[in-house]
């Protein structure tokens, strides 16, 4: 039985996002917001979500602290970080990471997050349902993010079908 390829696109934090991009389908993607429960992100249903796409790699948004960031938060945001890196440890699924400004430099993107939607939304019409919204701008980031992942990291091969 051949394994379709699946990159898992990973916009970390409480407010991110997880999407799963098969090169062989380039107009589509499945995005959604990172499972929470009672404030912190919920390990159990992220670990299943991912296990049941099944991707054979990981791509994660490598961030840091921002200046004026409260320290609560930066905790806050660190232990979701860390659960993300731990769930797609534990499932042994190969992992890279790339800064935003890798990653959006490679879409011609700024930091504005509504141009991510945008191109969210005219990268993959048939889904757009999954960047309808504004706060939608989490999924549109982990669908890029997993996008550049086929395109930068993949094997030659699977580039050419993306």
């Amino acid at each position: 039985m051949s394994h379709q390829v699946c990159i898992c696109g990973i916009d970390p934090g409480l407010s991110g996002a997880v999407a799963f991009y098969f090169p062989a389908a380039p107009d589509r993607v499945v995005a959604e917001d990172v499972p929470v429960a009672g404030g912190k992100i919920d390990a159990v249903t992220l670990a299943k979500r991912i296990n049941q796409l099944g991707p054979t790699m990981a791509v994660i948004e490598l961030v840091s602290a921002r200046p004026g960031q409260g320290v609560t938060s930066m905790f806050k945001f660190g232990q979701a970080y860390g659960v993300v890196q731990g769930v797609i440890g534990s499932l042994e699924i190969p992992v890279h990471f790339v800064t935003p400004g890798v990653w959006k430099r490679h879409f011609h993107l700024s930091a504005d997050k509504e141009m991510a939607r945008a191109l969210a939304l005219r990268l993959f019409p048939a889904c757009s349902a999954h960047f309808a919204r504004k706060k939608d701008h989490g999924r549109a980031e982990a669908a890029l993010v997993a996008r550049y992942g086929a395109e930068k990291l993949c094997q030659p091969d699977l580039r050419s079908a993306a």
